[in-house]
């Protein structure tokens, strides 16, 4: 980027086919994507029916918006819309009131505490993984859900809502419908209306909001007990408001915990069920996983120690995440003019970095449709460009939960893929589905093979 304002925009389809580009784009997003990518290049705009958006997939220019001129650019619409279901939580607050959260959210993910974490990542995981049978047909995609759904209850708010599970996915998976409409111009005026996807939205936020009001409510009578002090929500409950000097209000612990229940799991759940597919696809890579833990674990399970000790495993995990990142679009709009790789952009331009493109882009990852995790060697990982791969974002705005989400997926792997093979049903290939997060449309259904 320069100060110095272009005077051309980037270059893109034009035309007055805007209706039909942005009727490709609402039902295929990834391929649309890609394809502007391809054939514009690095910094390319495409109309969308009222709206203009801008793809940047080049590397540096992604580091100079995420992390150089960060204070630049402010939250996608997409977060913005995100307020209807989170409030004004770490994920999509702004500016001073974003820092003073993430500040007092962070004592909760350091590093000797989420060794303690880890602890209860493998006790679960290997209760988990008990609780299958021989030749039972499971949607890995919802298992997974539910195995993290406990981790994040127990970890981060020292509860148990293992069998609230399927309800809360359910409800997540409808509210997150909602916020598809975010490329809606009419948006505003269906959330106003009685309409089906309206009123599914509207009982699952009260769904999620009976869980999270309910664990704050009993995390309060045990308060002062030491029971689980130090967790999240115990942090939460006394944090001070630094306007008022008191106590988060009701309101501001539902957001900041609403926020970090669902974040906490649904990202590193994806994770585990796309690595779960690929390995099933890919033998070879399987077996050397296998491997691995069979030289690493012989025959134990997994503790905390063995973290470090999973080089194979790590890689595997850093590849599914490749080709299938949770996150798959970053987004954000300039706060004023400025100038991205050569090209002007006006105020409030929406910007997409999607690392569902950059992480499928011959440049840095030859065969790029191939699954190695090889690829993350260091001599060859040493060699990318810093962001050529950013599954977890970038700058003030990355991930807090990312070294808990890394600890997690190595050691709920590593203990359940001890013991069992799952393999995938006959039929086509899983595709998948752009929400908020990168779903697989339809779920994983195989088959648990024991080892």
């Amino acid at each position: 980027m320069s100060s110095r304002l272009a005077a051309q925009p980037p270059p893109g389809p034009r035309g007055l086919a805007f209706p039909r580009r942005f009727l490709a784009f609402r039902r295929q997003p990834l391929v649309f994507l890609t394809r502007l990518a391809r054939d514009y290049g690095d910094v390319a705009a495409a109309r969308l029916g009222p709206r203009t958006i801008v793809l940047v997939s080049d590397p540096e220019l992604i580091r100079e918006i995420l992390v150089v001129r960060g204070r630049e650019f402010i939250k996608s619409q997409a977060l913005e819309r995100a307020r209807l279901l989170l409030g004004q939580g770490l994920l999509t607050s702004e500016g001073e009131l974003h820092l003073r959260e993430r500040r007092m959210i962070q004592p909760a993910f350091h590093r000797e505490r989420i060794a303690g974490y880890g602890r209860v990542m493998t006790e679960l995981a290997a209760r988990f993984g008990g609780g299958w049978s021989a030749g039972q047909v499971v949607d890995m995609a919802a298992e997974m859900m539910r195995l993290t759904l406990s981790v994040v209850g127990r970890t981060l708010f020292g509860a148990d809502v293992a069998a609230e599970a399927a309800e809360i996915s359910a409800a997540l998976t409808d509210a997150m419908g909602l916020m598809g409409r975010v490329t809606n111009p009419l948006a505003p005026l269906l959330d106003r209306l009685p309409l089906p996807a309206t009123r599914r939205f509207q009982r699952a936020r009260a769904r999620l909001d009976a869980t999270i009001y309910r664990l704050i409510g009993e995390r309060r009578e045990r308060a002062g007990t030491g029971e689980a002090e130090g967790d999240l929500l115990s942090l939460l409950l006394s944090a001070r408001d630094p306007e008022g000097g008191g106590p988060l209000d009701d309101r501001q612990l539902r957001d900041e915990a609403l926020t970090l229940f669902l974040a906490g799991h649904e990202t590193t759940a994806n994770a585990l069920a796309w690595t779960w597919y690929l390995l099933a696809r890919n033998p070879e890579a399987e077996a050397r996983l296998h491997g691995e833990l069979d030289t690493v674990l012989d025959g134990r399970p997994a503790t905390v120690e063995d973290y470090g000790r999973l080089p194979y495993t790590v890689r595997v995990l850093t590849e599914s995440m490749r080709l299938y990142p949770p996150a798959w679009a970053v987004g954000r709009q300039a706060l004023r003019p400025l100038e991205v790789g050569g090209y002007a952009l006006p105020a409030r331009q929406p910007i997409l970095m999607a690392p569902w493109v950059v992480h499928r882009d011959a440049r840095w990852f030859p065969e790029p449709e191939h699954f190695d995790p090889d690829r993350w060697l260091p001599e060859r990982e040493a060699a990318l460009p810093r962001f050529a791969y950013f599954p977890f974002g970038g700058g003030a705005r990355k991930c807090i939960g990312e070294s808990f989400a890394w600890m997690e997926a190595v050691l709920v792997l590593a203990t359940l893929a001890r013991s069992w093979r799952p393999r995938l049903l006959p039929g086509p290939a899983v595709q998948p589905l752009p929400l908020i997060t990168l779903r697989p449309l339809g779920g994983i259904p195989m088959r648990l093979e024991p080892r």
